[in-house]
């Protein structure tokens, strides 16, 4: 199976993942994994520092001459400000020169001290830090690459920030992709995007931060990934764990949700109907995507829908949040470190690669496979059985 190990500090030399599973064969380009990268670091709200610096990297294993070789991939991004930190952050013996002991609220500053026996919250927020998920996003870059091989592409937008909201009646295909990054704000809806600079505009202005909620889609997953045998196995959980797993991430909605909780049985379901040419769909189609295309823990053929979460980040460019200096017992206010003021574009690429590490694998879960030859080759003969057999049954 699929497997990713993320290690390092947000002020750290670097970053590092290690991804064990991936089958043989697999072309791996570098600049698409700097290009995903790249992603995850614009949206406006973002600092300054996000415009102009571009995440280096360095494949140290796994890889030759551009292909996997079943062997784990291992990725180091490196950190272009750690001669800033290089002192600050030493692994050697040694004491830091600042200590933080007013922790903020929201973040994991206080329990993770409390936890770990810190006295210093430094020692918690480098590690709880969300740039972490640059590591997350360069292992789904590669999650993405494999599953492209069969025809499946993950994408996400924005569809609120703070107040501003998008219409509820344009979701973006994959032929739309390059038109939701080329957004501000990744929203495929340009009225609702001037609606959320807006927002953004009037939270920085007053130094405060905004949370929102953005739509992560799989486009072309088959019929039967994921399983309702095991509580562990079934593939809407295992999607909402890791995508509650992203740092500030509160919520994980699939499909219609909470909606279909006020509904009635007649008009929250999803219609089925015949479509002998719906090959994901093993010859079937519903009617509308009211469950996000997953039943019973299992893909139904459909569009896989999510809908993720993001409280308004922890660090304001105005600290007013009260707090108490652990170090003194006096009550004060959170200490503040560079921050955004909002981070919800970012979040829909992240997301992105959540959703494909874990559609990926169980894909690798149901095709197998130590080539990605024998891999394709396996996901296209099940495929052509689920066809075989809807044409069985259909009377004479």
């Amino acid at each position: 199976m699929l497997r990713f190990l993320t290690a390092g500090e947000s002020h750290g030399p670097s970053l590092s993942v290690i991804v064990e599973g991936l089958p043989a064969g697999l072309a791996i380009d570098l600049d698409q994994i700097g290009d995903e990268l790249a992603r995850r670091r614009l949206g406006y709200g973002r600092g300054p520092r996000m415009r102009f610096e571009r995440d280096e990297l360095r494949l140290i294993g796994g890889v030759r001459h551009g292909r996997t070789l079943g062997s784990p991939v291992a990725i180091e991004i490196l950190n272009s400000e750690w001669p800033k930190w290089e002192q600050e952050m030493s692994p050697a013996p040694g004491a830091p020169s600042n200590k933080l002991t007013k922790p903020r609220p929201g973040h994991a500053d206080l329990a993770g001290m409390q936890k770990y026996a810190f006295d210093d919250a430094r020692d918690v927020l480098e590690r709880a830090s969300a740039r972490e998920t640059a590591a997350r996003v360069a292992a789904g870059a590669l999650a993405k690459a494999l599953l492209a091989t069969i025809g499946i592409d993950v994408l996400s937008h924005v569809v609120r920030i703070g107040q501003a909201a998008s219409p509820n009646d344009g979701r973006p295909r994959p032929a739309d992709l390059d038109a939701v990054d080329a957004s501000e704000v990744r929203c495929f809806d340009q009225a609702a995007a001037d609606a959320m600079i807006a927002e953004i505009k009037s939270a920085a202005k007053e130094g405060d931060s905004l949370g929102g909620i953005v739509e992560v889609i799989a486009y072309g997953v088959p019929v039967g990934l994921g399983s309702y045998v095991h509580w562990d196995r079934k593939l809407d959980g295992l999607l909402a764990g890791a995508l509650m797993s992203i740092q500030a991430v509160k919520a994980v909605e699939i499909g219609d949700g909470m909606a279909q909780a006020s509904q009635r049985g007649s008009v929250a379901h999803d219609a089925i109907a015949r479509d002998e040419a719906f090959a994901q769909g093993g010859g079937y189609v519903r009617r509308s995507d009211h469950a996000g295309g997953l039943e019973g823990g299992m893909s139904s053929g459909a569009p896989i829908i999510a809908k993720v979460a993001m409280k308004p980040l922890a660090t304001l460019n105005r600290p007013v949040l009260e707090t108490v200096d652990v170090a003194t017992g006096e009550s004060t206010v959170s200490f503040k470190e560079r921050t955004d003021v909002t981070a919800v574009p970012a979040l829909g690429v992240v997301s992105e690669a959540m959703m494909a590490l874990v559609l990926a694998n169980e894909a690798l879960r149901k095709f197998g496979g130590d080539s990605v030859e024998e891999f394709t080759r396996n996901h296209a003969s099940y495929l052509a059985n689920l066809g075989s057999a809807a044409s069985a049954a259909r009377p004479n």
